[in-house]
């Protein structure tokens, strides 16, 4: 873990967790000298550079915005907005919940089907062309996205038992290697 950014411009990856609010993670982000960078990082991943992996709300901070926090600007490499999870349920989903996967992704090689993953959130980012894993929860429920080497999940993957691990292993397994 590093806010310097000299050793993330060397990283073969990165990492950008999210625990807590939008607005927070984003100031934190501004607040340390990283939010140009960590978008920069991100749309090249998206264009095929450096992978990057997003967690919770960090995969939330790769939208325009959210409505949990007016006024306060996500990366914006995803053009949508976050918001309120609908219908009559319990928020925030705090809970092991089954996953719908495109398992075409790598994200889910090796994966059995139906996987069972963590979920801690109150938000949720909408459904759009990079979205390759939904669950139910009283409405369908992005869980992740991907566009090429940048992948998020809105659940926890380090809380999600052996899907969680098959999941951070295929992120790993697209990183760059000098042998050492």
């Amino acid at each position: 873990m590093t806010n310097d950014k000299s050793i993330l411009k060397e990283a073969d990856g990165v990492v950008l967790p999210g625990v807590g609010a939008f607005g927070r993670c984003a100031e934190a982000l501004v607040e340390s000298d990283l939010f140009t960078l960590a978008a920069s990082m991100a749309e090249k991943a998206a264009s095929g550079g450096k992978p990057f992996l997003g967690i919770c709300v960090g995969m939330q901070l790769l939208y325009k915005g959210s409505d949990e926090s007016i006024g306060i600007k996500g990366l914006g490499i995803i053009s949508e907005k976050v918001k309120a999870i609908e219908g009559d349920v319990k928020i925030p989903q705090m809970q092991w919940n089954e996953l719908k996967c495109d398992f075409t992704h790598p994200m889910f090689n090796g994966i059995e089907k139906n996987p069972w993953v963590y979920f801690v959130h109150s938000y949720s980012a909408p459904k759009t062309k990079e979205s390759v894993a939904f669950c139910d929860y009283g409405t369908e429920v992005n869980a992740a996205i991907a566009v090429k080497n940048l992948w998020a999940t809105q659940f926890h993957p380090e809380k999600s038992g052996e899907t969680g691990i098959a999941i951070l292993k295929n992120f790993l397994s697209t990183l760059k290697s000098d042998g050492t």
